[in-house]
């Protein structure tokens, strides 16, 4: 059997669904009330068992908003889930922001449109890799303030701020109460990490927090992460990568897991980490299967920290956390196709997990137990199926052995479970999934010309690999070294740099002046010693200068600093150290905002030749026009130093081009047994971050301006523009496997017409929106050999396959094939168990000039 699958959408009907959208009520839902019990969170008087995704608003644009929470409902979310950023919202004290990137309100409308939930994590600190844990600068600048603890002027800044935050929710109308889709809030953010340090004092803070988050009448319920004394009318929620054996601290509470950590961030210098699929969803289904009721995935989009937004120590641009939609916001595969297949299966379990106060447990081995959940208490329903009952019965049964597969009996029946695995039966009969068992597709992401004109398939592998470099049109200009303004001051010694800067600037500059006598040289060369900078103190970069000459660099966090230099004889100008101090905030050429189409040409730019030696401390610009379509653009700035870039004069972010120790990266990841972060690492030996996103919305048809600031030299003709594709799709399923999860929602399976065992296993292709399937690559089912862009026929291949394939899928976005004898016409191999390998090629149908059909 061949499944079709169309997701074009007739234009008159875009039309219509446009003008619906665009004048919907206010309402996103019936207005309904969220309360809790001790199983789960009740909405509108049901309990409800949910997925939740994780999306920071502002590490996106708002063009790209509509499209991630499409694809996170899609996926299998009921909730989207984000912190808020209050140095965002409110940089100067009393002059708030919510435009643009930091737009909450719209952001949670859109989530609303979409008939999904919100958790609103106000915080105020949110840490979350973001520059300065969310607090605003400002903060520090108030007189007696002490951050996080019993202290009145940060009380009463941060109840301003949560206040501000719950009232404008509130007049938007964007609680469950009110017809919105908030659903729970969270006050303070992981602080029982810390709270022991301030005594007495951080457990007055934690009840103030909570009475104060409750007495502002949100109307829906609050809770604390990482808090397990929250007070009793806050519910206290886990973090980490495994929460199936966490327990709320008081039993009217449910089991809520705020942060899944799927993934980790990244730190210049560092390798990639990467949390494999089979084991995130094992934790998942641990966690529903112990009791959990609201996961949340941190992340599930992770995004961009554009701007200066990345926190530290030395965290870099991408936050693209190995989450299931990637920074540029397309589906990372296979993780995101397996865990919508788990959403799926958990969602046909939810009417007996909601129904059961608490499961049966069930040991069946050493290392092996099931959990079982009904709708009645009646023993007589374990001993049914769900189309011989109308009560509802579930189970799950784990393997949590790291090394072997188990054998067990569960209601009469055997079932093979393989090491570190859940499956799941939704009618406590039938695996409808099993976490180790992948049967999602495989998408492997290219980059290509972003520069080229319209090209058509069978160029376009030709022209995959092609060198996109920016046209030899490239400007400089140096940025002066030392004190360039007037506007400077002297102090005494050397001042913390957050306090002088504000954050308005990465950089500070120090100067002083020495003066070197004829007998400071003598003693010197008599005592065979040169002088040594000492700097008992400092963190992330210092540059040193004698004579605006670069002489020496340091990073690290919180480093003694130990650095010779030479001075001449006279007077030298040195930057940083001495007693009397001159200090400038930022660079010339940011306080001209010379990166800015309005302003660049202020700045007295010359032409660069390709033969100009590097250089630091230099500004580059060069135009260039965007390939159009859809794919996400991308700048490989690996030719570059250390610096900041903008496009058009938005800041795309930092760059640092530092290299992965060459170890620490094996050569396959096993899944089994706990992840930690430095577990399947990847990128040894390679630069940690060389592409830097460029969202679409950023960018005009032609002449985009590209500005770099470089700190220590590198070569801007070898920047190029590229597109950031998902083109190749690779999909491998045995004709064991299980049905398609869609197929348990059947009519003829529910009124007990078929059985769910005579359904197929179906292998599932599916290209990003506004693509289609050009060419199928490679296609066998039989016994083939192989992985993704490496597969080759077995002994046993059924001569038709490609054309199967390639009739059921080349020219439609996606398309569903029977893994089965018949779906070939024959079986290829008797007594033998067959596979079915895929590799197939998407396209743009903008790039051939062709409508999606």
């Amino acid at each position: 059997m061949v499944v079709f699958e169309n997701k074009a959408i007739p234009k008159l009907l875009l039309v219509c669904l446009f003008v619906q959208f665009s004048v919907s009520a206010a309402n996103f839902f019936q207005p309904f009330n969220v309360t809790y019990d001790h199983r789960a969170l009740i909405i509108d008087g049901k309990r409800r068992m949910l997925i939740s995704g994780g999306i920071h608003y502002p590490r996106a644009t708002p063009q790209m908003w509509p499209d991630l929470i499409a694809k996170s409902k899609e996926g299998g979310a009921d909730v989207i889930e984000s912190y808020t950023f209050w140095n965002g919202h409110e940089p100067v004290r009393g002059q708030y922001n919510f435009e643009g990137r930091f737009d909450l309100v719209k952001f949670v409308k859109l989530v609303g449109d979409n008939g999904l939930y919100f958790l609103l994590r106000i915080g105020p600190y949110v840490c979350a890799e973001w520059n300065f844990g969310g607090f605003p600068v400002w903060l520090r600048d108030i007189p007696g303030i002490e951050f996080r603890t019993d202290n009145e002027p940060f009380k009463r800044e941060m109840q301003r701020f949560v206040t501000k935050i719950v009232d404008l929710m509130r007049e938007e109308k964007l609680f469950s109460w009110q017809g919105g889709p908030i659903i729970l809030l969270q006050i303070e953010n992981e602080y029982g990490n810390m709270e022991g340090s301030y005594g007495q004092k951080g457990k007055e803070y934690v009840r103030w927090a909570a009475n104060m988050a409750l007495g502002l009448g949100a109307g829906v319920p609050w809770v604390m992460c990482k808090q397990t004394d929250a007070p009793g009318d806050i519910i206290d929620t886990c973090n980490n990568y495994y929460c199936d054996g966490y327990k709320p601290n008081s039993p009217n509470k449910p089991t809520i897991w705020t942060e899944n950590w799927d993934g980790w961030y990244t730190s210049w210098g560092g390798r990639l980490p990467h949390r494999p699929v089979e084991d995130l969803a094992f934790a998942v289904a641990r966690f529903f299967q112990r009791g959990g009721s609201l996961m949340n995935y941190y992340m599930y989009f992770g995004g961009t920290n554009f701007g200066r937004t990345s926190g530290g120590p030395f965290y870099i641009t991408s936050y693209d956390y190995d989450a299931p939609i990637d920074e540029y916001g397309l589906r990372s595969e296979p993780k995101w196709g397996h865990l919508k297949d788990l959403h799926a299966a958990i969602k046909l379990c939810e009417r007996a997990l909601v129904a059961a106060d608490s499961p049966q447990y069930m040991k069946l081995g050493p290392r092996q137990e099931a959990h079982v959940y009904w709708e009645n208490t009646q023993s007589t329903v374990l001993n049914t199926t769900l189309s011989e009952s109308q009560s509802a019965c579930s189970a799950f049964l784990a393997n949590i052995d790291e090394h072997n597969t188990a054998t067990v009996i569960f209601r009469g029946k055997s079932y093979s479970l393989p090491p570190w695995s859940v499956s799941i039966l939704p009618d406590c009969s039938n695996v409808a999934f099993n976490t180790a068992k992948v049967g999602a597709q495989t998408s492997v992401k290219l980059v290509e010309n972003a520069l080229s004109p319209k090209i058509s398939a069978p160029e376009l592998v030709m022209t995959k690999n092609e060198v996109s470099s920016i046209p030899e049109s490239w400007m400089s200009v140096e940025e002066p070294i030392g004190i360039w303004s007037e506007s400077n001051f002297t102090v005494q010694g050397l001042l913390e740099h957050l306090k002088v800067t504000k954050d308005e600037s990465d950089y500070l500059w120090h100067m002083t002046r020495i003066y070197v006598s004829d007998d400071d040289v003598a003693f010197w060369e008599e005592n065979k010693v040169s002088p040594t900078l000492v700097i008992d103190s400092m963190r992330d970069v210092l540059r040193i200068f004698i004579n605006g000459e670069l002489i020496g660099s340091v990073s690290g966090h919180w480093v003694k600093v130990l650095q010779p230099v030479q001075f001449q004889q006279g007077y030298s100008d040195l930057m940083l150290l001495s007693q009397t101090v001159g200090l400038q905030v930022g660079l010339k050429g940011e306080f001209q905002k010379i990166f800015t189409i309005e302003e660049n040409e202020k700045a007295g730019w010359t032409n660069l030749k390709l033969d100009d030696t590097p250089s630091t401390f230099t500004w580059y610009k060069a135009y260039f026009d965007s390939h159009d379509g859809s794919e996400p653009i991308a700048i490989d700035l690996g030719s570059m130093g250390k610096g900041q870039a903008w496009v058009n004069g938005h800041h795309i972010g930092r760059y640092w081009n530092l290299t992965a120790p060459k170890d620490g990266c094996p050569d396959s990841c096993d899944y089994r047994g706990a992840y930690g972060s430095n577990k399947c690492m990847t990128n040894c030996g390679k630069p940690t971050q060389t592409w830097y996103h460029v969202p679409r919305s950023w960018l005009q048809a032609s002449n985009n301006l590209l500005v770099i600031f470089e700190e220590i030299g590198g070569n801007p003709f070898e920047i190029s523009v590229k597109l950031r594709v998902p083109r190749i799709l690779c999909a491998q399923m045995s004709e064991s496997y299980y049905p398609p999860l869609r197929e348990w929602l059947h009519l003829d399976l529910i009124d007990g017409k078929v059985s769910i065992s005579d359904m197929k296993p179906q292998i599932h292709l599916q290209c990003e929106d506004g693509h289609i399937i050009s060419s199928i690559e490679f296609a066998s089912y039989g016994t083939p050999h192989g992985s993704c862009q490496n597969f080759s026929n077995g002994n046993c291949h059924s001569p038709n396959s490609l054309s199967v394939i390639s009739e059921a899928c080349v020219g439609r976005n996606s398309c569903s094939v029977e893994v089965s004898n018949s779906g070939f016409g024959s079986d290829p191999c008797r007594g033998v168990l067959k596979t079915l390998a895929v590799e197939a090629r998407c396209v743009s149908t903008s790039t051939i000039g062709v409508s999606q059909f």
